[in-house]
């Protein structure tokens, strides 16, 4: 099975080689540890000792769901040696902002060479996938080798389920090899039963996400910030608090839209100020031409040295990665982005949880159970276009009572919904000391 998923890969690498390399010449996409990949160099862990847990996070969503996770396991069992990898550079940079004393590397590419030679030199105990990596030979081999595999905070979208229905005869026995899956809903547990999982591994503990957001405006990053691009968030010297509206995350069009919802109530509402973070770094530029060209005096976070004065200018673009979370801690009022267009959303929970008025758009599949609660709580509002954007900002900034009972209800909601890390980690630990030698 491994030299015919070799052959396959091989293949369809051979098959988009063409839009790799230009994305790799002109994006900078792919090249940065793209040798460590292939030939599976990833660190050597010394032999003996405690359990080795390796985490694979692919991308920035899926290492920030780790936030609460390692510090916990960390604390519980400090003999143990956790190590962290993940696909994408900017999940990799993140991981090691996160966490600068573990050990943070690229996963290797699902080739039989790449990841025997991987877990030849990590040799993990237990090896935790966040969310849905099923890489064939990673997992076969890492099973074959002794180790315990695991998925946490579980997740199929709907579209998903469809296309992985598909190739259930050969997802059923990949399945079987999991010790542990933990979902994070019913829903997702059903997909994975009808997919073939033993229901002996299944154990759904809620989402992570709830217990990773951060609640509480005045931490040191959020006012940190804020000082830094010069927002008043207590109205500070007798003047009125800056009213921020956040566009985070966002795809194109999103940002265009969002600048033209603050144009439209930004004369009426002069305390208004605008922040947009882009979902992809690649994206940085064409948002900074289209402020450019909308005539607008705007910063850019990454040349913010020195606090900012208050006045200079009322728009942001945070071209910078991994500090939406503490950006969210800014606003009173949020979009969550990739909701308009095809993409499925992005976490709404980060803005809930600071008690922001919260809207998105309709696509929210990558987040279903969760929009749907926030939903049902009437904690938020689905704006399907560019003026439903705009009424929504309108009406936040003309009735604050009620933006402020939708963020409170949106607050109260995360708080209520957590525990999931708390049974994540009990979970894991007793999967790691069952595979300690």
């Amino acid at each position: 099975m491994g030299v015919l998923l070799d052959l396959l890969y091989f293949f369809f690498l051979t098959a988009v080689s063409p839009v790799l390399l230009w994305r790799m010449i002109r994006q900078g996409k792919y090249r940065e540890g793209f040798a460590e990949k292939f030939r599976g160099l990833s660190p050597i862990t010394p032999e003996g000792g405690a359990p080795v847990v390796w985490f694979h996070a692919v991308s920035v969503g899926e290492v920030n769901l780790l936030k609460p996770i390692v510090p916990l396991l960390r604390a519980e069992h400090p003999e143990w040696r956790l190590v962290i990898s993940s696909t994408s550079k900017t999940g990799r940079r993140l991981a090691e902002s996160l966490f600068p004393d573990l050990t943070v590397f690229y996963c290797p590419l699902d080739f039989t060479w790449s990841v025997k030679r991987a877990l030849s030199r990590v040799r993990p105990d237990l090896l935790v996938l966040a969310e849905l990596e099923l890489w064939p030979n990673l997992i076969r081999e890492a099973v074959g080798r002794g180790a315990r595999v695991a998925i946490i905070n579980g997740r199929i979208s709907d579209g998903s389920y469809g296309k992985y229905r598909l190739i259930r005869f050969f997802l059923r026995p990949l399945l079987r090899k999991l010790s542990l899956i933990a979902p994070s809903d019913e829903t997702a547990a059903d997909y994975f039963l009808r997919l073939g999982a033993d229901p002996a591994s299944l154990s759904v503990t809620g989402s992570i996400k709830f217990d990773g957001a951060q609640t509480d405006r005045g931490n040191p990053k959020t006012l940190a910030l804020a000082r830094l691009a010069g927002i008043r968030l207590e109205g500070a010297d007798g003047a009125p608090a800056d009213i921020v509206f956040l566009a985070g995350s966002t795809q194109e069009p999103e940002e265009e839209i969002a600048l033209r919802a603050f144009r439209a109530w930004s004369e009426k509402f002069p305390a208004l100020k605008l922040i947009l973070v882009p979902r992809h770094p690649e994206r940085f530029e064409a948002v900074a031409g289209l402020l450019d060209s909308s005539g607008l005096p705007w910063l850019r976070r990454s040349r913010l040295d020195s606090p900012a004065d208050p006045e200079s200018a009322r728009i942001l673009l945070v071209d910078t990665i991994g500090e939406l979370g503490a950006w969210w801690g800014c606003a009173q009022i949020a979009f969550v982005g990739g909701s308009l267009g095809k993409r499925g959303g992005q976490n709404m929970l980060e803005p809930a949880a600071y008690g922001a008025a919260v809207c998105f758009g309709p696509n929210t599949k990558n987040f279903r159970e969760i929009s749907q609660r926030i939903l049902a709580a009437d904690a938020a509002r689905v704006v399907h276009n560019a003026d439903e954007l705009s009424s929504f900002l309108g009406k936040s900034l003309a009735e604050p009572a009620w933006r402020g009972e939708l963020g409170s209800r949106a607050r109260q909601l995360v708080l209520s919904q957590r525990g999931a890390c708390r049974k994540t980690v009990d979970l894991l630990s007793r999967l790691a000391e069952k595979a300690e030698p």
